[in-house]
């Protein structure tokens, strides 16, 4: 039988990544780093590192390139910004690849970088060249949103659609749903909108109800 998080990702499509639904907590420096680079200016090299789900590949993301494990793209001067995601996981060929490509960008002087790994670079274990040179420009620690923050942002999201998320609702999303703040808040949109078709208050059983009813 379907658990209702395996549920969720059939009944709703979270919008594509993008800075502007990226919920910020304690990223906000982070953000406006990105969106300096998304706009055409910014720093050249920035680095992003953080636990599994703080958001590091949503941010790779909205800058407008996948950044896929194990893909290092070649240098190509028509080319603005480069990504990287999961430089943890690279190989020693791909290492060799994205050490190449550092040191085009740096030569180039007009493109920008942004990577991402599990560690900062000084503990990464990489290529010591290739540490160094992740280290080249800003590096951030993506923070991850505690439950707190996750909750009050589902329920500013509600009040923003003009209704009420009850503490219970939220508790049980947090427990019973993908905890990612891009899928919470599709679920609290899909919810909202069942809500209002079947002429209920939104509820922790209507909650159940609406994921039994896809099933």
């Amino acid at each position: 039988m379907s658990t209702p998080r395996q549920l969720t990702l059939d009944l709703v499509k979270p919008p594509k990544p993008a800075l502007d639904n990226f919920v910020v907590g304690r990223n906000a420096e982070v953000v406006a780093a990105l969106r300096a680079i998304a706009t055409g200016g910014g720093e050249q090299f920035v680095y992003l590192w953080g636990e599994t789900g703080a958001g590091r590949s949503h941010l790779l993301q909205a800058l407008g390139l996948e950044g896929r494990q194990g893909e290092v793209p070649a240098f190509d001067a028509r080319q603005h910004i480069y990504v990287v995601d999961d430089v943890d996981l690279l190989s020693e060929s791909q290492q060799q690849r994205l050490f190449v490509l550092l040191n085009e960008i740096r030569s180039a002087g007009t493109a920008r970088f942004v990577g991402a790994g599990n560690a900062a670079p000084v503990h990464l274990t990489l290529r010591d060249d290739v540490r160094t040179r992740l280290a080249w420009g800003l590096v951030y620690q993506v923070h991850a949103l505690s439950d707190d923050e996750k909750a009050c942002a589902l329920s500013a999201h509600a009040a923003s659609r003009g209704f009420a998320l009850s503490a219970e609702v939220v508790d049980y999303l947090l427990t019973h749903m993908p905890r990612d703040m891009r899928t919470l808040v599709a679920v609290v949109d899909a919810l909202d909108t069942y809500a209002l078709s079947v002429k209920k208050q939104l509820t922790v059983p209507l909650v159940r109800h609406w994921a039994e009813d896809a099933a």
